[in-house]
């Protein structure tokens, strides 16, 4: 991983998509909006870059697609998957609507750049692809009890009392960076679509970009950006 990109990630100011911060190096903001200027194809859209190897959940044919960019640490991303996020998966991604595609963005608490390496190692493995959502939504129900220290420990003893995985293996990978250059694609991805702040969502609707949101972005934004 290049160390100087992702301080460079940590540090930006608060400039760019949606109308308000959500988490930036010291937590962000708590209110969040879209910005338009629709038009560019899905494939075309730098926020997309690789998007078929990312993690998803939805059909792929969806006529709606969210693409995340979201810290594991970050307090306001864990508030967007409590509240819009549970909402869009329990309803428009269950009913074949809406394909919700993650990409992983530590800039804000150091012990999340530890994390995103081992979801990126779980999710690289044979049944990985279920467990990622797992210790992803893992990560932000038990936040405050991480740390830089600790993080990879509990990790495994997570990974070892509720998967199937080689938890001791998964945990060496991410301490290694082994899947450091999946991390590396998110990150480039978003730096090239201006991304600074998270949770940042790009919504995507026939295929076609339609706006951005970032920061305590809701359900209700989501829903009428994607007519939903």
């Amino acid at each position: 991983m290049d160390s100087t990109r992702r301080s460079a990630l940590a540090t930006l100011g608060a400039v760019g998509l949606g109308t308000l911060a959500g988490c930036l190096g010291d937590g962000g903001g708590t209110s969040g909006g879209a910005s338009g200027g629709g038009g560019t194809p899905l494939a075309e859209h730098p926020a997309a870059a690789d998007v078929a190897d990312q993690p998803s959940l939805g059909p792929g044919d969806a006529p709606a697609t969210i693409v995340a960019f979201e810290d594991p640490s970050c307090p306001t991303c864990r508030n967007f998957e409590e509240n819009a996020g549970a909402r869009l998966r329990s309803g428009p991604v269950a009913d074949g609507d809406l394909r919700f595609v993650s990409r992983v963005y530590p800039i804000v608490y150091p012990w999340g750049k530890p994390a995103v390496q081992a979801l990126e190692a779980a999710y690289a493995r044979d049944g990985g692809a279920e467990v990622y959502w797992d210790l992803f939504d893992h990560y932000f129900a038990t936040q405050g009890q991480f740390s830089e220290d600790n993080v990879l420990d509990r990790t495994e003893s997570w990974l070892t009392s509720n998967t199937d995985l080689d938890a001791a293996a998964v945990v060496d990978d991410a301490a290694a960076e082994a899947y450091d250059d999946a991390v590396q694609v998110d990150l480039d991805a978003g730096e090239a679509a201006d991304t600074t702040r998270t949770p940042t969502v790009f919504l995507f609707r026939d295929g076609a970009y339609v706006t951005t949101a970032s920061g305590s972005v809701s359900y209700e934004t989501i829903a009428s950006a994607l007519q939903l």
